[in-house]
């Protein structure tokens, strides 16, 4: 979904739309339905959870107010699933049948609250399972459907943890949207980059900075001397990568030469290849740093964040859905430059997401009426792909195939 950074009242009028029937117009007849007469029920959801924001793995008051909405939903419900705020929610009609997976993300920011938009994204997951539920009621579709509560997507890799759990081993498919700045009324299908996370500690050797500066070791020094060199690397860099970080330190004092400081960097590319060599470029600046300063240093790698696949076959079916009713679709804006857990998971099994993030405005702007809007459109769009989906079992081989074809060539 984007453009959620509309004004209040500034309404634009939609673009041109394709003509055409959407695969099974019935259905998407009682996706919207669904959908608009949960609005208002949906929209006092997400400003409930935009008025409480909770950092990773801490989203307990989204986890209960989530978890009692579907319930009452008719679906049903397994709180602290796997993780201590995780939650699912799932519905089955009749037997077998494909199985649609869902996403609703939770956590926010410090200090900026849902400046990445977890609230609209949270309540498109609950709005695409009830709109499937409903179709699959009404006309008799079987198959299942999965609805995960995902926390710490914020630095905390939930959906990568909730994967190690097994909870996404069912699904055949996984569908999720991300807020984003961009064209009126579009919806991107846009990649993301990923990302290498690293922790680097220098450890040196304090001392008296007026008396006897030449007795120490200074490992702030050594942090500073780390970011200019990235600085400079930077020059050197393909302008797809993004290279970031900050430095910090304990019990520092100007009269002390400082003995202890800890980076921390985010290196990104458009690949995990990709990312993982610079970060190897990324690491002779530490190593360099702690040479010249005298320094030793400690380099640690967390997680890796993959980029986000994009299924080709679920991209074209979105697309046409959101060409003939609600807007436009484009292949650049949304998140392609930045990162989400959601590539994790778009490796091992076949996904289509959807992505000014990361600022107050952006916070502001999640609570708006357009923005709440926006959601609602593109929660219809997806819960049409996964009615296909469930509906359509050569469309469904024809996902799998292009799963498969992604996966050889980027050799897994």
């Amino acid at each position: 979904m984007t453009d959620i950074v509309w004004r209040p009242g500034d309404r634009k009028p939609r673009p041109s739309l394709l003509k055409g029937d959407v695969y099974r117009p019935d259905i998407l007849q009682i996706i919207e339905k669904t959908i608009n007469e949960l609005s208002p029920a949906l929209r006092e959801l997400s400003q409930d959870i935009l008025d409480h924001p909770e950092l990773k793995f801490e989203e307990r008051h989204a986890h209960d107010v989530y978890t009692a909405f579907v319930e009452k939903q008719g679906f049903v419900v397994q709180r602290h699933y796997l993780l201590e705020t995780a939650w699912v929610a799932t519905y089955s009609h009749g037997q077998g049948g494909p199985v649609l997976g869902v996403n609703s993300e939770m956590d926010a920011l410090p200090g900026i609250g849902h400046a990445c938009g977890h609230n609209l994204i949270g309540i498109a997951g609950v709005a695409i399972a009830c709109a499937a539920k409903a179709a699959m009621e009404k006309l008799g579709i079987d198959g299942k459907v999965i609805l995960l509560g995902t926390p710490g997507e914020e630095g905390g890799y939930g959906k990568v943890k909730l994967w190690e759990k097994g909870a996404y081993k069912e699904m055949d498919v996984c569908l999720m949207c991300h807020p984003a700045p961009g064209p009126p009324h579009s919806v991107s299908l846009s990649s993301c980059l990923a990302v290498v996370r690293l922790q680097v500690d220098f450890v040196g050797h304090t001392a008296h900075a007026g008396l006897s500066p030449w007795e120490g070791q200074n490992a702030l020094d050594a942090a500073v001397l780390a970011y200019t060199s990235i600085g400079l690397l930077r020059q050197q860099t393909k302008p797809t990568h993004r290279i970031h970080g900050i430095f910090q330190g304990k019990d520092w004092a100007p009269n002390i030469i400082p003995d202890n400081s800890t980076m921390y960097w985010y290196v990104r590319a458009p690949t995990t290849k990709e990312a993982l060599e610079t970060a190897e470029r990324v690491k002779a600046c530490f190593q360099a740093a702690a040479v010249a300063t005298g320094c030793k240093v400690t380099i640690a790698k967390g997680s890796v964040g993959n980029e986000l696949v994009q299924n080709p076959v679920l991209g074209a079916e979105l697309a046409d859905v959101v060409c003939k009713n609600y807007g436009t679709v484009d292949y650049e804006w949304g998140i392609s430059s930045a990162s989400t857990d959601f590539g994790n998971i778009s490796y091992p099994i076949p996904t289509v997401p959807n992505g000014g993030n990361h600022t107050p405005a952006f916070t502001e702007a999640a609570g708006t009426i357009e923005a709440h809007e926006a959601c609602l459109d593109i929660s219809k769009a997806l819960a049409a792909v996964g009615m296909r989906v469930l509906t359509d079992n050569t469309f469904l081989s024809n996902v799998k195939s292009a799963f498969g074809t992604a996966k050889m060539a980027r050799g897994d």
